[in-house]
């Protein structure tokens, strides 16, 4: 795909980086052979999405003096985990957009957007296993333990937000907001690629641990300005179901701050409206609460958080790679929590 001229050096490499992690993962999908499985683990890939992760990994890897190419498989299967996240988040959530499009789930059904989460899961594990011929057993295995650390910090995660919403807890503080995505967003979309990029570059487990508080910081902000663009984005642009987070009932950045701030009445109003499932909710229900979250100044506080955690991101990528040539890539990792912050989708 051909990039705009006015386009940012970090968008022009998440396209470069996206399209040939998308062109290797695609071509080695199985045949569409059964029905309503192969085919529709191409659906999810295949929409506009921008690659973050696989990009992640490849240029810490090229950061670090790696060659792109034994990191490719290791990028697709990233990105085919990531995917897999996707379809089964969907699941639980009962969302009904994903990157413009119906939800699997939406359109085929639960048993079906199942089956293609875990058969994406499967071709991921695939590709790990392949390592071995690529960059040696030793590596590959090392990179096989990363993956176990990050889906059980991811799920891990999920069932903390889940327990949240079931339990309609509203007494939280931003500390417990903090770990959650520590576990369900940081862990797999920053430190595991960055941490699997370090270990193909430098094949030595021992160092990849750096890159963790740069993970952490950009992971973070990067899951606020989401949880801000689900209340305030076009859905033109967003991908996903605008609003859909106070359909689901999950606890934001933005609805902690308010739980804590709001008068008694607007917090007892809020309380029920949370304790409600995502049937039993209403239109106008969901808009008053995002007209109290827009209007008492808590969108605007996450957005300033937002910028504050990825300058602190940004000073970690000038610690953690400072011993490293400047390049393309080093220049991608330090501007990256700009972009995330900055995105409108």
């Amino acid at each position: 795909m051909a990039v705009p001229a006015d386009t940012s050096p970090v968008d022009a490499l998440l396209t470069r980086y996206r399209d040939l992690t998308l062109n290797a993962l695609l071509a080695e999908i199985p045949a569409a052979t059964p029905a309503w499985l192969y085919d529709l683990v191409r659906a999810y890939p295949s929409r506009a999405g921008k690659g973050l992760r696989a990009a992640l990994c490849l240029a810490t890897c090229r950061t670090l003096g790696g060659e792109l190419e034994k990191a490719l498989n290791s990028a697709v299967a990233v990105e085919l985990a990531h995917n897999a996240f996707l379809i089964l988040d969907d699941v639980q959530d009962g969302s009904e957009l994903r990157r413009g499009a119906p939800t699997l789930a939406a359109e085929y059904g639960l048993g079906v957007a199942v089956n293609v989460g875990n058969a994406t899961n499967l071709l991921a594990l695939q590709r790990l296993m392949a390592n071995r011929w690529t960059i040696g057993p030793s590596v590959a295995w090392a990179i096989l333990q990363e993956s176990e650390l990050m889906m059980r910090h991811s799920l891990e995660g999920q069932a903390i937000e889940v327990a949240w919403i079931r339990s309609n807890a509203c007494d939280l503080v931003d500390d417990d907001y903090y770990r959650m995505c520590l576990k369900k967003t940081c862990w797999y979309t920053c430190i595991y690629p960055c941490r699997v990029g370090a270990l193909i570059a430098e094949g030595r487990r021992d160092v990849s641990g750096r890159f963790d508080r740069y993970g952490c910081y950009l992971g973070t902000a990067f899951q606020i300005q989401d949880d801000v663009l689900n209340l305030t984005g076009r859905r033109s642009l967003y991908g996903k179901e605008i609003t859909g987070d106070l359909w689901e009932g999950k606890r934001t950045l933005m609805l902690i701050e308010y739980l804590r701030r709001c008068e008694p009445a607007e917090r007892e109003r809020a309380e029920r409206f949370l304790a409600k499932t995502r049937q039993e909710r209403t239109v106008q229900e969901v808009r008053w609460m995002r007209d109290q979250l827009i209007g008492s100044g808590c969108v605007e506080m996450a957005r300033e958080r937002a910028g504050q955690l990825a300058q602190e991101a940004h000073a970690e990528a000038l610690d953690a790679f400072a011993d490293a040539p400047d390049g393309e890539d080093k220049r991608f990792l330090r501007e990256l929590p700009f972009y995330v912050v900055e995105r409108d989708r």
